[in-house]
Formats: C-alpha cells, structure tokens, sequence
C-alpha cells in the first residue's frame, strides 16, 4: 500500500469535537423550582390519604353525635324556658299590733346634788365612783369637833338657867304664902311671877339650842338621801366645804326603776286618753337610736296638762323597770306605745308586697310552680310584716325576690330562706298552695307611726 498523506473522502466525514453546554440562569431556577414543588405535591398527598382514613374511622361517631344533639335540642325546644329561681314566703295568720312612736329621752325619776349643810373640813369619803348606795347609806364626814364642842356649851348653859328657875320657883312659893297675909307687897309677888316666866323661857332656849347643836353634829355625817348611782366626786377630802357652795359633793341619780319621757302627736290624744280612761295598762318599749334594738319593756304612767303650741306634740312619761342599767340617763330613745293589738290577722313578709302608680299586689306561686298576681289592701304595717286586709288567706307561697324577671304565667322555681332545697307548692285540701318546709307561724308586729 501506498504510503503518503492520506485524503478525505465522500465517506468518510470528519465530526467536530463536542462542545460544552453552558446552561443559563432562566434554565437554573426553573431545575431549582421543580424540586421544592414536587415535595409540596408529595406533602399534600399524604395530608390527603391520613385525613380520609381518620374520616373513616370517625364519621360513625359524628353521626351518632349530631343525632343524640338534635334529639336533645328538639327535647330542650318541647320543654319550654327553663323555670325561673326565685324566694318565697308564705302567708300567715298571726297578731300585729298598733304602735304610736316618739322621739323620746331616758329622765330619771330623781336625781340628787348631795351638798353638804355645815361649813367644815371634809374628813371621809365613803363612796366610790360608779357604786350603787342605798338611801341613808354614809357618804361622806365632816369634821365634828366645833359642833360637838358647841353641844357641849348648850347644855351646860341648860344647867345653869334650869338651876336660876329653880330658885325663882322656890321663892315665887314663899311670897305666895307671905302675900295673903300682908308681909309683902303684891308688888314683889308679881315680879317674881314674871322671873319664874322669864328663867322658863330662858330654859326653853337652852333647850334649843342643845337640838340644834344636836343637829349640826349630825349632819357631820352626810348620808344618801335616795337609792340610785354615784356620779364622779366633786371635791377631794381634805378640802374644806361651805354649805353655801352650789356645785355640791357628789350627784346621785335613781336608775330603777326610771322612766322614758317621749312625745305623740295631738291627733293621736284622744285614743291614748279613752284607752286611760278605760282604766287599760298601756304598754311603752324603748329602741335604741336606730329603732332596732328593744332595750326595755315598761308602762305609761302619765300625761303632761298641755300641748306645746309650737310643735303640736304633747309630753308622755313611761316607767321602766331597770335592773341591768339598760336605760341610761339622758340616752335618746324611740319610744313605741302600744295602743291596739289585732290577732289573728293575715300576715306577709313587707319584701313580697309590690306596688305600682295603681295597685299594691303580690305575686303568688300556684300548684303548677307558675305565678299570678293577686292585688290586696295592706293595713298595718311594721318592719318585716305587714297586715293585708283583703286579697290573701292564710298558707299561700308568695315571691319575696325575683320579681323583676316574673310577669303573668311565668313558671319559677320557689325557695325560701330557711330551706335546704327548692320549694315545691303543692295542693292543700283547700285548694291553696302550701309549702313543705315548716314556715314562719304567729308573731307581732307593730305600727309606725
């Protein structure tokens, strides 16, 4: 074979060399963004497949969910609202009674300033502050030793006169004799006759002033003049006193009994005066400030004789019996005078009573829990009870609270305050609704004036 250069030919064609593929940013972001997208897809398919299989297994259960809440929507809706809570009283039948009430305050039936009646030095004091001392009790002692001497200058001043009467009697006896018979001049009879006269009286003034030495001796000694309560010590002892001072030693007022003095309005006079007239005890409590707490139970012992013009009330004293020191002088008080007392009256708790520009009515649980209102006249009315004259009887179950949300018809669910669980009207064999637990029977209540 031929050696040289060898020549192409039509054959055989020469291939160029492979050149590298530069890709371009558009081409790289799209390869980026494909992977991210397939993963997406992948996530979304196993979300899909997990909550088919849980709706699978749980649709059975929601069925039978929804279908026990309709049935108890639908058992809700036939029912009707639910009953309304509320508190409940009953009607009874007791006593009330007709008050008069005045302003009044506590007057002791005597308060003493103990002074004393000599001029002197004070030695003793036999009291303490606060003690309760009984009339003629020893107070106090004053120094008794001018009174004592001056005793003693009296009488001796008695012997001696006495002596002179004696001496004028004998010869008022011996110039009897001798006038008769001329020996004297019935001159001297006379004259002795007035001696005689004239050392008697002189006797008699001894003798007075024996008694009253006697009894400035004795009010040496100071007694309680009443029974009553020790007041704070005016003077100290050791102090010299003077009967002329007016402040005194020490005051003393009587606490039992004591009395009220408290006043009316003059149209309520009349009443008071035919109840007096009639010959009746009326009956007189004492409250404190606020008229809520009774302090003390007395009696109506007497009137003033005029009625104050400016004010139109007229004055009443009641005594009370005060054992325990309830009642203390000059307290304010509220006096009540009991003037009538009504019993076996329809009485209901003052909350229940409601009142309008129209009527006064009550609201009244019937046997089927449901209420109805009952318009009634009230009479007398006292703090938590009041009187209804007409409208209720005795037994019937009324709301107190949760009257606000009630009307005609509603049906509640009645309690009172004293009951552990709800109240339950039933049927008395009268036909008027009654109330299990036991309730409020009897009592008094009382009339504000």
């Amino acid at each position: 074979m031929p050696t040289g250069p060898t020549t192409p030919t039509e054959n055989s064609v020469k291939t160029p060399a492979a050149e590298p593929v530069i890709a371009t940013p558009a081409e790289d972001v799209r390869r980026q963004d494909a992977k991210p997208s397939r993963r997406r897809w992948l996530v979304w398919l196993a979300i899909l497949i997990v909550a088919s299989i849980a709706f699978y297994f749980l649709w059975p259960k929601i069925k039978s969910s929804q279908s026990g809440s309709g049935s108890s929507t639908k058992a809700k809706a036939g029912a009707g609202p639910a009953p309304i809570p509320v508190v409940a009283a009953k009607s009874y039948k007791g006593d009330i009674g007709v008050y008069f009430t005045g302003l009044g305050a506590v007057t002791p039936l005597a308060t003493v300033t103990v002074r004393t009646r000599v001029d002197g030095q004070l030695m003793n004091v036999r009291y303490k502050e606060g003690d309760t001392v009984q009339k003629g009790d020893l107070l106090a002692e004053i120094d008794d030793g001018p009174y004592q001497a001056a005793l003693t200058q009296a009488e001796g001043q008695l012997i001696r006169d006495q002596a002179l009467l004696a001496n004028a009697r004998i010869d008022l006896a011996r110039y009897q004799v001798l006038a008769p018979q001329k020996a004297i001049p019935e001159q001297q009879l006379a004259t002795q006759q007035a001696l005689v006269h004239q050392d008697e009286g002189v006797v008699k003034l001894d003798e007075g002033q024996i008694e009253s030495a006697k009894v400035n001796l004795a009010y040496c000694k100071i007694a309680a003049p009443v029974t009553g309560r020790i007041g704070l010590r005016l003077v100290d002892p050791g102090n010299i006193v003077q009967a002329a001072d007016t402040n005194g030693l020490v005051v003393i007022t009587q606490m039992d009994p004591i009395s009220v003095i408290f006043t009316i309005s003059e149209d309520q006079l009349q009443v008071v005066l035919k109840k007096m007239a009639a010959g009746q005890t009326l009956e007189v409590d004492a409250y404190d400030r606020d008229a809520k707490t009774k302090l003390a139970q007395g009696s109506l012992t007497t009137l003033d004789n005029q009625i104050d013009p400016t004010t139109g009330t007229l004055k009443l004293r009641a005594t009370f019996e005060n054992a325990k020191s309830t009642l203390f002088p000059n307290q304010f008080v509220n006096a009540r005078l009991l003037v009538q007392e009504k019993q076996g009256v329809t009485l209901v708790p003052t909350a229940a009573v409601q009142r309008n520009s129209q009527a006064t009515y009550v609201y009244v649980v019937k046997a089927d829990s449901t209420v109805t209102v009952v318009p009634i006249t009230i009479g007398t009315t006292e703090g938590d009870d009041s009187e209804v004259t007409s409208g209720l009887t005795p037994g019937e179950v009324l709301v107190m609270t949760g009257v606000d949300k009630l009307q005609e018809g509603t049906k509640v669910n009645a309690q009172i305050p004293s009951a552990k669980s709800p109240v339950s009207p039933s049927v008395s064999p009268a036909g008027s609704p009654t109330v299990n637990p036991s309730s409020k029977q009897g009592g008094k209540a009382q009339k504000k004036s």
